[in-house]
């Protein structure tokens, strides 16, 4: 995934909790000698740095996972489009602005195991207890073992130890402050779906340390009404694996 200096995560306490709200993407298994790889969406639990999830015995992922068990998770989410004319502050011509997507977006490399009732039994149904105690903390349910033992045998456990995270998070840092905010003000008003989302991520990483675009002809602008002081900064400097947006805090 390309990423721009400016659009480089802050690092884990960043993506994490990205990652941690939008909890549905889409697993890659290139197998081996594939034309192309298999793409599973799916529903999955971050838990430190193992991702948990199961899928039907039948999917294709587990024929390219016993030729290859790397994978990858992409996690995308709270994006929304930018029009032209929002990219232009005072004097500016807005016939001239160029249109953009805020979106953040988060790549999970690591290790497949998979869990199969008939050999191991038991795995497959604690995989699923730990996503019914992740996904539906508050609503009771019976243990999957127990209740549904032949369910439980049609599907296999999978889990994924991380050794790479590559994340970005696309909120106009190619622009200065003021610009930014302008945007902020456009997508308070036009409140529509990603929008809310993307305009907290515009300001937290204005007051958390993001790498900022600078003008010398645009004066900063204050923040909008009603909006919370910036928390200090707390840029990340870990990169282990060297290129933008690379962590290796695992």
């Amino acid at each position: 995934m390309y990423t721009a200096p400016v659009d480089a995560t802050l690092g884990e306490a960043e993506w994490r909790p990205f990652v941690e709200a939008n909890s549905f993407g889409h697993l890659v298994a290139a197998g081996r000698d594939r034309d192309v790889p298999v793409v599973v969406p799916t529903q999955f639990v971050l838990e430190g740095d193992t991702i948990r999830l199961h899928l039907v015995r039948t999917n294709p992922l587990f024929a390219a996972l016993a030729e290859n068990p790397r994978l990858l998770l992409s996690v995308a989410g709270d994006w929304t489009f930018i029009p032209s004319s929002w990219k232009a502050v005072g004097d500016e011509d807005p016939r001239l602005g160029i249109p953009t997507t805020y979106y953040g977006a988060v790549q999970l490399i690591g290790t497949a195991t998979v869990h199969d009732e008939r050999t191991a039994p038991g795995s497959v149904a604690a995989v699923l207890r730990r996503q019914l105690q992740a996904l539906q903390p508050d609503i009771p349910a019976a243990d999957p073992e127990v209740a549904h033992p032949q369910k439980v045998l049609s599907i296999l456990g999978l889990s994924i130890a991380i050794d790479d995270v590559s994340a970005k998070f696309k909120y106009g840092g190619n622009v200065d402050e003021a610009h930014r905010l302008a945007v902020v003000g456009h997508l308070v008003e036009r409140n529509g779906p990603g929008d809310a989302a993307a305009a907290g991520h515009v300001l937290r990483r204005l007051g958390s340390g993001a790498p900022p675009a600078q003008s010398p002809t645009t004066p900063s602008r204050p923040r909008p009404p009603g909006w919370p002081e910036w928390p200090p900064s707390r840029i990340w400097h870990v990169r282990r694996y060297g290129g933008p947006g690379r962590d290796r805090s695992l």
